[in-house]
């Protein structure tokens, strides 16, 4: 179907159907867990790791449906309207409109949205299309899955939890906002697969290969220490595992190579761009307050693994 622009082939972030030459209709679904204890920052989180993926394929969020299971018998309405009033004041922020949404009883809460975005055809951005010499971007830190593990366990300190949770709930409008003032090659958000995995499947799809230096990588403060003590998901060792035969790491210790494979909830945008633009897109992208993003690797012609990590 030649109006499908974006379907399931690249597991890309949302799919696109081109209604017409000058709009194309975005896509996407996205639902877990709490992650957190406080119900109306878990509907701030959940909110914004939905309308990632708009942002992510170039679109701007329009419509949102709630997605819910709850135990109301269990847990009573007031914990599920406060998630459900988080996630009507991120969607505003995004200048979006919730207008509905479905709800089952279910034993354990579970929440998130369907979104739906518009965008130019000609202006899609997708996870494929990297090319040699291009720069890697990441906007956000990593380290998400692992200290919201932390958090679960009761080993984080406040001004930690704060932060991770600050961070997943933070809009990736800005990032995309300020990327249509440059040429992106290739764009996707950092989320369940990490930033091995997702970095994989760009590498995969544009048929090339990555370097990706450590220290260049944004990580939240205390993710290390914790990974040391075994404090890890178990999405993070799967990727881990995944990503065996895909990744080469050069003098990196196993606990750094788990949270370079880190599942994020609400990560940010990780971008392959022309290499004289890169340090210009940092720049702006700090200045609008996201002062972790940071130029994190290169792309090369392909090798024999799709990504190799350096220190």
């Amino acid at each position: 179907m030649p109006e499908l622009l974006v379907g399931h082939e690249t597991s890309d972030d949302a799919g696109v159907y081109k209604l017409t030459d000058s709009i194309a209709l975005i896509q996407t679904i996205d639902y877990f867990t709490p992650i957190v204890d406080d119900p109306y920052m878990f509907g701030q989180i959940a909110a914004a790791n939905a309308l990632s993926d708009v942002y992510a394929m170039g679109g701007e969020p329009k419509t949102v449906l709630n997605i819910v299971g709850y135990p109301v018998k269990k847990l009573g309405p007031d914990l599920l309207a406060e998630i459900l009033r988080g996630a009507s004041d991120k969607v505003k922020e995004a200048g979006a409109v919730t207008v509905g949404g479905h709800s089952i009883d279910d034993q354990e809460p579970k929440f998130g949205l369907s979104v739906t975005g518009l965008a130019h055809p000609d202006h899609i951005w997708k996870n494929v299309g990297a090319v040699p010499g291009d720069a890697l971007v990441i906007s956000k830190p990593i380290g998400v899955g692992i200290m919201t593990t932390g958090i679960k366990r009761g080993v984080v300190t406040a001004e930690q939890e704060q932060e991770v949770t600050e961070t997943m709930a933070l809009l990736n409008k800005s990032a995309a906002d300020a990327l249509k003032d440059f040429t992106p090659h290739a764009v996707t958000d950092v989320t369940g697969f990490g930033l091995l995995g997702h970095g994989s499947e760009i590498a995969r799809g544009s048929d090339v290969s990555f370097e990706i230096s450590l220290a260049k990588v944004p990580v939240l403060e205390g993710t290390y220490e914790l990974c040391a003590k075994g404090i890890v998901p178990g999405g993070s060792k799967s990727n881990h595992k995944w990503l065996v035969e895909d990744v080469a790491y050069e003098d990196i210790s196993p606990e750094e190579q788990i949270v370079l494979c880190d599942a994020i909830t609400s990560g940010g945008l990780l971008v392959s761009l022309p290499e004289h633009e890169a340090e210009h897109y940092v720049q702006a992208l700090k200045e609008q307050g996201l002062t972790h993003a940071a130029i994190i690797g290169k792309v090369t012609e392909k090798k024999d693994r799709l990504i190799y990590v350096k220190r």
